[in-house]
């Protein structure tokens, strides 16, 4: 079998101390974001899923982990989780699972994307409450051309960043 390296996010419940970064170093290499909330590391594997469950048992007694995912979609387009449940949470999916002759991990996707999909519209309800409180005071035009003047400001929000280098920077000069 072939080993593959997979990067794999590790999101903690809390940030990390300082002394349980120290002690997750001896077990592997990782980068943590500046509120020691978030790590980032390589885990090589035989499939992703694998990689995850690898660093679960490594890392699960150092940091508080709440999720691992994988940083990149697989060959599906899907970014895999792993996610560690309270007993109750586990017998309630395992029993819905039984009862509709299907996998737990597939009541568990379909749970998070019911959860997810609620959430979009929720935030895009506030959204367009927000916005028919705004037109009620404001003309559409004015409105319509603060949003572009933004967003023209932060060109991020409409147009991801270039993965090209610019030519002065393939010239090593910034």
């Amino acid at each position: 079998m072939t080993t593959h390296q997979y990067a794999v996010e590790i999101s903690l419940t809390r940030p990390a101390t300082a002394r349980e970064l120290d002690r997750a170093r001896h077990r592997l290499r990782f980068a943590a974001n500046a509120d020691r909330t978030r790590l980032m590391t390589v885990q090589g594997a035989t499939s992703p899923s694998r990689a995850l469950h690898r660093l679960r048992r490594q890392l699960d007694t150092l940091v508080p982990i709440n999720v691992l995912s994988t940083h990149y979609p697989d060959r599906h387009g899907r970014v895999l989780l792993n996610v560690e449940l309270g007993r109750d949470t586990d017998t309630a999916i395992h029993r819905e699972a039984a009862s509709s002759g299907r996998r737990p991990q597939d009541v568990l996707g379909e749970r998070i994307t019911t959860a997810l999909t609620q959430e979009r519209r929720e935030r895009r309800h506030r959204l367009e409450s927000q916005l028919s409180a705004l037109l009620a005071e404001h003309m559409p035009e004015d409105l319509l051309a603060c949003v572009a003047t933004l967003l023209a400001k932060a060109p991020d929000c409409v147009n991801p960043p270039s993965r090209r280098r610019s030519p002065r920077c393939r010239r090593g000069t910034r």
